[in-house]
């Protein structure tokens, strides 16, 4: 394989090692963003690595708002994280055509 090859093999992991350590927070529902129902962590891999449910806004008679705030949380989480992998494999990508694959 080829230096520039090898070279570009190498930037590619990294980035991804470094995607690991991005967290995107999201919230949803809840009086405002500094009291939420629901708040979602995503790494850059797009992994959730938590979901925390604040008991106090969470209506039992109402589970389908907590539904609803679950899913628009991952889907907005979700969305920013896969924005922040394209923006960090982006400069990489144009030279994955060189390697052969």
């Amino acid at each position: 394989m080829a230096f520039d090859q090898m070279k570009m093999l190498n930037e590619l992991r990294k980035a991804q090692k470094d995607l690991k350590k991005q967290k995107v927070v999201v919230v949803s529902g809840g009086d405002d963003d500094d009291n939420p129902m629901v708040e979602l962590t995503i790494n850059g891999e797009l992994k959730v690595e938590k979901i925390k449910i604040d008991p106090e806004q969470v209506d039992l008679d109402d589970i389908e708002e907590l539904e609803s705030n679950i899913e628009v949380a991952v889907r907005d989480g979700m969305q920013k994280a896969q924005e922040i992998a394209a923006e960090k494999m982006k400069p990489l990508m144009g030279g994955l055509g060189n390697l052969g694959m």
